[in-house]
């Protein structure tokens, strides 16, 4: 389900979004943080539940979550004998 127009994206991010501050990186620990146009190449640490895995943002990932790119599980594989 979407969000209303009338209370606007969620953003829970906290690092400030001047351009003087440009190589600083951005923690994120919500992954429900909706990419604006205003992330395009900065970098971000998404938190996955166990560490920070750093992404940087492209013009694809507008309109996603932050918790998309970042995936929270390991690939299983089968020991080999």
């Amino acid at each position: 389900m979407k969000r209303s127009k009338w209370k606007g994206p969620f953003l829970s991010i906290n690092f400030s979004l001047n351009k003087t501050e440009t190589d600083k990186k951005s923690l994120i620990l919500n992954r429900n943080s909706l990419i604006l146009p205003k992330f395009i190449g900065k970098f971000c640490l998404i938190h996955n539940g166990k560490k920070y895995i750093r992404i940087k943002v492209t013009d694809e990932m507008i309109g996603f979550k932050f918790g998309e790119f970042v995936p929270t599980r390991t690939k299983f594989s089968y020991k080999k004998k």
